[in-house]
């Protein structure tokens, strides 16, 4: 019966290949649709699809405080926090998106561990990718710069040192959830640091969470990208989003 049996598997894929050898290259083209041109800018410049949402003093009005009144974080080339004024986040919301974001902790290093150059950029507001100075800087891992705030810890630290300009490109998949509010895809981090892979298509257990376990509740297809305001002069520039 075994004997049998790979008898036929070895016909099977004899008659396979013998298929496949008499198919013309073109029955396996695709036409259907033809992808649309994107220019991809010099070295450091968004492509030319993207939404610039901070690259100088101009772009302030693409951002408001969580209470949604004007933004009093220092707006120069660069957006810096303004320690105790709150938390900012973007006039436009956002769901499935491709998100370029440079960083950059005090170079006078104040503090130790979560004290130390803490900030946080939340996808939709609720999904936090941690911003710390986590050079020669320990902590919670799942807590140090490059983490999915209490739930991934990067798989490197590809920190530099205080006072250098850092980048996260983020490639980031909102969640799902059916007409009765249950969850049908959690939400979905990939993440370069520096150019270096730390976090690889992560699904989050819910929002993050500081206490408690994260639990989903069904919200929006969009809302705003936030920035924390943890009461460290951490600034930020070159922040551009294109949509997927």
């Amino acid at each position: 019966m075994k004997k049998n049996l790979l008898i036929l598997m070895l016909l099977a894929t004899t008659g396979s290949i013998f298929a496949q050898q008499q198919m013309k290259p073109e029955e396996t083209e695709d036409w259907s649709k033809q992808p649309p041109i994107v220019n991809p800018g010099r070295p450091g410049q968004p492509p030319s699809d993207a939404i610039i949402l901070y690259r100088g003093p101009q772009d302030a009005v693409n951002w408001v405080h969580e209470n949604g009144t004007s933004i009093k974080w220092i707006t120069d080339t660069s957006l810096t926090v303004t320690a105790r004024s709150g938390g900012i986040k973007t006039v436009r919301s956002f769901g499935d998106c491709q998100l370029h974001i440079e960083w950059r902790s005090p170079s006078v290093v104040s503090g130790t561990g979560q004290g130390r150059g803490n900030s946080g950029v939340f996808l939709m507001g609720k999904y936090e990718l941690q911003v710390l100075d986590s050079y020669n800087n320990e902590t919670y891992y799942n807590g140090q710069a490059g983490s999915i705030y209490k739930q991934f810890i990067p798989l490197v630290n590809a920190s530099r040192r205080p006072g250098e300009w850092q980048s996260y490109d983020v490639i980031f998949m909102a969640p799902r959830f059916n007409p009765e509010g249950q969850l049908l895809s959690p939400a979905y981090f990939t993440v370069f640091h520096n150019g270096v892979l730390i976090q690889n298509h992560v699904g989050l257990r819910g929002p993050t969470e500081y206490i408690g376990i994260p639990v989903y509740k069904a919200h929006e297809d969009k809302l705003p990208i936030s920035l924390q305001d943890h009461g460290n002069p951490v600034s930020f520039r070159n922040i551009w989003i294109r949509e997927l």
